[in-house]
């Protein structure tokens, strides 16, 4: 009799622990995604139409480098950090370079400081080229997936990260985020960022210090997020790609992106291979803006929904990308981002 009562009660306590780690779970859980509400109200596909719309309009005629078109995009990128709190640095938010062929070029770089409590001499930098075609034989390239889709999810996660440091949120990097002029140039503005690090020029606008490689932890670059046309498997429009992220300072990336796609309830279909190629991975990486930093040893990782029929046509317009995917994959690289801090 004894002992079948010691079992009842061995049994009744296994069930009520086992609703308390249930429940503990979950608040766990809703206590994570509840933190983050503010920064993810940030970002709406009715906001993302109207930016990507902007930069990918007949006004910014194709964001060709040294055009009239090109100068409103990055003007718009600069207003865009004024309004989230970003800090200029060396007094502007431009930063003009020479391209091999004598045209002028401009950046846009602002920093985010990643405690309001302490200061940290770590960075991390953020970006994606707002550059494109401009106009070709009197036809505009509008660029809405290549790359205005980049630009935008860039400055969101820039306003995603100022939201969440502005309610007590603390981190031990500092973000810079830049719009890179010059990228259809042979990389050209990411080659400058690269040359005024490694001049010493770059410098923290409250030290005073020179940003140098050694205290870059990793970049980040973002190009063409606003596509749905090439899946990584037929019919799962909802897909992010993230190659990069198997170096010394990124070894458990990938790993850490799963966990974010499960712990933050987006299940988006995730790939760290250029649809599992290898010799397409090691290619596609090697086209866009992080090249310059991995070449000059600073690890770096790209997010990309890859290559579609419309790039580099003068119907990537807008109205062919998707808003709402292209909102979950902000929030997943903002996830990521986050937790790399």
């Amino acid at each position: 009799m004894q002992a079948k009562k010691v079992k009842k009660y061995a049994k009744t306590a296994a069930t009520v622990l086992s609703a308390l780690l249930i429940c503990t779970f979950a608040h766990g859980q809703n206590a994570w995604l509840t933190m983050h509400v503010p920064a993810r109200n940030t970002v709406t596909p009715e906001r993302l139409e109207t930016q990507v719309g902007f930069l990918s309009d007949s006004l910014c005629q194709g964001r060709g480098l040294g055009t009239p078109g090109g100068s409103e995009a990055a003007s718009w990128i600069a207003r865009r950090f004024e309004y989230i709190g970003l800090h200029k640095m060396g007094g502007s938010w431009g930063k003009s370079f020479m391209t091999p062929d004598g045209n002028v070029g401009r950046n846009i770089i602002g920093l985010l400081y990643g405690s309001n409590k302490y200061t940290s001499d770590r960075y991390v930098i953020v970006g994606a080229h707002f550059d494109h075609l401009g106009v070709l034989d009197g036809k505009i390239y509008h660029g809405a997936d290549a790359n205005a889709s980049g630009a935008v999810a860039m400055t969101s996660i820039a306003e995603m990260l100022s939201t969440t440091i502005s309610i007590g949120r603390n981190y031990g990097h500092n973000v810079i985020f830049v719009g890179f002029d010059g990228k259809e140039t042979s990389m050209a503005g990411s080659q400058a960022l690269w040359e005024m690090i490694r001049r010493g020029e770059l410098k923290d606008p409250k030290s005073g210090k020179s940003i140098t490689r050694d205290k870059i932890s990793f970049m980040v670059n973002i190009d063409q997020v606003g596509g749905t046309m090439s899946p990584l498997n037929e019919g799962r429009e909802d897909f992010l790609i993230m190659l990069g992220g198997s170096s010394s300072r990124l070894r458990h990336g990938f790993e850490i992106l799963k966990n974010c796609n499960s712990l933050y309830d987006l299940d988006m279909d995730i790939s760290d291979t250029y649809y599992g190629s290898e010799n397409f991975t090691k290619m596609f990486y090697r086209l866009s803006d992080q090249r310059v930093f991995v070449d000059n040893r600073i690890p770096a990782v790209m997010f990309t929904s890859g290559i579609t029929m419309n790039n580099n046509k003068t119907w990537d317009k807008v109205g062919t990308l998707d808003m709402k995917v292209l909102q979950k994959r902000i929030y997943l690289m903002y996830h990521w981002i986050e937790k790399m801090l």
